[in-house]
């Protein structure tokens, strides 16, 4: 049962990482502290994400197996007759020294991250006269999906890996970097009355919805392939074990609650099923693809010189997908090697941050200018 020592000992640590880059950018020159203070959280919780998969990769996930601490305490160090107990029980086992600093540095970045957002709150209420009221309840809403991800970190733990658990923690991370490059983007300190002309935006609103809901499907696919461990379920491409299409076993595979290699009736999973949690995955991700080029290709054609920005967010978007491909070929050609499969997460989430940077130069429809309303 977590004390109050051990959770006001994680409280300190979690300052002492918020307040290293805090200290910094209060120091930096340039934009406003708000804003300086939004895009880091927008880089915090890309490499969070990063070091998540190099969690789950490295098979720490579980290196302590309780939580918030690490059995019972705030550091793997205080925790380590315990450790070395549970390593010379099972040495083939999750648990090792090693595992647990990868785990609990996992759990150190993440509550940097919750920090720093309470921080962001405290700054938007500080602004409300100056801001209006949107940033604060903006900020309140990501203090809120912050709060949710940590319970789906927690539950990773307890529920020992449970895939469909482990696969929301991912998603919803990437959740919250949408949310926090979208929060970032905005230009919460326009004054309160202004006109404000609007040039007929190059981008179909329709296309990048559609490129945001088919990167959120084939992430959740490849996150369950991750998950399930089925990476090596077809160990050769184009094709898998030989066949066009493999023997499937789509219900057992999609069973969604189910421990870590069970099915729902809590048997081992069938190859089949692992076979075919990998091809949707495979198959999916060139209908993923065609629509991300689409969108790419789209921003891309814009002139170079009059949208320099959109220019180069079409660019990184192709240049992102071609790095998915040759990643998630690599995965299965050389066996899943570490730096492929954390490439190809960090291509994910930054897919996501690039389709959100996109969202701003896409519309409905063509506005010419428009008034905003007075802030109280």
């Amino acid at each position: 049962m977590p004390t109050l020592a051990l959770f006001s000992e994680l409280a300190v640590i979690a300052l002492i990482f918020a307040g290293i880059p805090v200290a910094y950018l209060w120091k930096k020159p340039g934009y406003s502290f708000f804003q300086k203070l939004n895009w880091l959280l927008v880089f915090m919780t890309f490499d969070l994400i990063i070091f998540g998969a190099f969690t789950r990769l490295s098979d720490s996930g579980l290196g302590c197996p309780d939580w918030p601490g690490c059995y019972g305490s705030s550091n793997p160090w205080h925790a380590l007759g315990d450790i070395q107990l549970a390593e010379a029980s099972m040495p083939s086992g999750p648990v090792t020294l090693l595992k647990a600093w990868i785990e609990m540095i996992h759990r150190y970045l993440a509550m940097t991250v919750g920090t720093l957002i309470i921080v962001q709150v405290i700054l938007a209420w500080t602004k409300l006269k100056s801001f209006g009221k949107w940033p604060l309840i903006a900020s309140l809403g990501l203090l809120v999906l912050v709060c949710i991800q940590g319970a789906f970190g927690a539950w990773t733990v307890t529920l020992k890996l449970q895939p469909i658990i482990v696969s929301t923690h991912l998603m919803l991370a990437l959740c919250l970097l949408a949310c926090l490059t979208l929060y970032a983007q905005q230009n919460w300190s326009r004054p309160s009355s202004v006109v404000v002309p609007l040039r007929q935006k190059p981008l179909s609103a329709w296309l990048v919805s559609l490129a945001l809901i088919f990167l959120a499907m084939q992430i959740f696919l490849g996150a369950w392939v991750s998950t399930n461990y089925a990476v090596l379920a077809c160990p050769d491409f184009p094709l898998c074990n030989g066949a066009w299409w493999p023997d499937t076993q789509w219900h057992e595979g999609f069973t969604f609650w189910r421990e870590l290699g069970k099915n729902a009736i809590g048997d081992y999973i069938s190859p089949e099923a692992l076979q075919t949690i990998h091809w949707a995955h495979r198959l999916f991700a060139m209908v993923a693809i065609l629509a991300l080029a689409t969108l790419g290709l789209s921003a891309h054609s814009v002139s170079k010189t009059a949208q320099p920005e959109l220019y180069r967010l079409g660019s990184l978007l192709i240049g992102l997908l071609l790095l998915q491909l040759v990643t998630g070929i690599s995965n299965v050609v050389f066996q899943w090697p570490l730096i492929a499969a954390l490439l190809h997460t960090a291509g994910a989430a930054g897919l996501v941050f690039c389709l959100v940077r996109l969202s701003g130069w896409a519309s409905w429809k063509t506005a010419i200018q428009i008034k905003m309303p007075k802030r109280s």
